[in-house]
């Protein structure tokens, strides 16, 4: 047997017929001793292979997508990653990888709570539903990680004939999403019980933070190598650049890959082949607005009319931080649990026009801070979203008596 254990014909065969007895109904533990005797670690790439030519062989891709969580199962730890090429520091293998580390932190602070809730008591009942609420509402930022996936990398291996494992993995995608919305429904119930989150955790809460780990076991021992392989650096040059559009998940790239002998576009590359930015007071150019927001003495963050956090400013002195992981994220999830309820209602103030603004003020480590959300709205009244803006009034409460422009030095 030993002279055909390397040879990838066999190898394919093999796993073929493994994953059909899958498909059959044999257990996962039988099949994974059948692996074990039979072959030893099965190269990615021939994995992506076997799937791709059960599907073009007829097995339907919503069976495949059923056999997906168990054939990755009984696989787990018998893929050779060994021919894998490195990844360099913020390609967008790097900053998915990063991403992947912050979700399965989460996840396990998350499948920690859920472990121990047979020992909470009533009284800390509360507590402990907002710890979970705080847990989803990271966990569901893994829905950019997910877009980028969908929307940047899938195109480029369809464009080179892998579409089987794609569409697999976005089904699955859509099912993780599926338990995360419906995590996140269940604990914003009011009156939740401990019998209610018991069972809802068995359920829905569990599976769900164990379906994002499985992901990411996915796309590491499959998914990553592969299209590392497959795709060229101007492909991913162009994946890098788009990246921003839709956000990152959980973890902001301190570097941004540019592959050899290619140079970075500046944003006054860019805005060259644009020209000015035109408004009925005046234009700028991209490096002058950026400039000016970036001055202005306040934090401002801009929400689209789909709540989603589009734009912050970057200016010297921050009130509170911003990174680029929260872009593309919904606005109710940037906040504490505890107050999430409170930006829905503002956010359904501002749509149905009842409200244009919202104003706080809190003490923050010995400073004065005024926040204040601002509704938008175009010529026609149509809500265009929502800007906040947040100033660090404490040495202007100081203020008294005048100093004129004459007085400047």
């Amino acid at each position: 047997m030993s002279e055909h254990i390397d040879n990838s014909k066999f190898r394919k065969a093999k796993l073929k017929e493994l994953i059909l007895k899958l498909h059959e109904g044999e257990s996962q533990e039988g099949v994974r001793e059948q692996l074990l005797v039979s072959l030893s670690n099965i190269p990615y790439g021939e994995v992506v292979e076997v799937e791709q030519e059960l599907i073009s062989e007829g097995l339907p891709e919503e069976e495949v997508l059923k056999l997906c969580d168990a054939h990755s199962a009984v696989l787990e730890g018998r893929v050779d990653l060994s021919s894998s090429k490195a990844v360099p520091e913020g390609h967008p293998v790097d900053v998915m990888q990063e991403e992947n580390k912050a979700l399965k932190r989460v996840a396990g602070n998350v499948l920690s709570v859920l472990s121990a809730l047979e020992y909470v008591k009533e009284e800390n009942l509360e507590e402990t539903i907002l710890q979970l609420k705080a847990g989803f509402n990271q966990l569901i930022d893994v829905d950019k990680h997910y877009l980028r996936k969908e929307y940047l990398l899938f195109p480029y291996l369809e464009k080179i004939g892998i579409t089987g494992p794609p569409k697999v993995m976005w089904g699955k995608h859509d099912e993780i999403r599926e338990l995360l919305h419906g995590s996140i429904e269940i604990l914003n119930m009011p009156g939740l019980t401990k019998d209610d989150l018991a069972g809802s955790a068995e359920l829905i809460l569990q599976p769900a933070a164990k379906a994002v780990v499985d992901m990411t076991v996915k796309e590491e021992e499959i998914l990553f190598p592969m299209a590392m392989d497959a795709l060229t650096d101007g492909d991913w040059y162009q994946i890098r650049k788009q990246s921003v559009e839709i956000g990152f998940c959980l973890y902001d790239p301190p570097t941004e890959w540019t592959p050899a002998g290619m140079e970075e576009e500046s944003i006054n590359e860019v805005q060259k082949e644009g020209g000015n930015i035109q408004l009925p007071s005046g234009s700028f150019t991209a490096e002058e607005l950026m400039a000016i927001l970036n001055t202005v003495p306040a934090d401002m963050t801009f929400v689209d009319r789909n709540d989603k956090v589009k734009y912050f400013t970057q200016g010297a002195e921050r009130i509170f931080q911003r990174n680029r992981a929260i872009l593309n994220r919904d606005v109710r999830h940037c906040h504490p649990p505890a107050s999430a309820h409170i930006v829905d209602k503002i956010l359904e103030d501002f749509k149905s026009g009842k409200q244009t603004r919202a104003p706080f003020w809190i003490n923050l480590h010995g400073k004065f801070i005024h926040i204040e959300y601002f509704a938008l709205h175009n010529e026609k009244g149509e809500y265009l979203g929502t800007l906040e803006v947040s100033k660090d009034l404490t040495e202007y409460r100081k203020l008294e008596g005048e100093q004129r422009i004459l007085s400047y030095k």
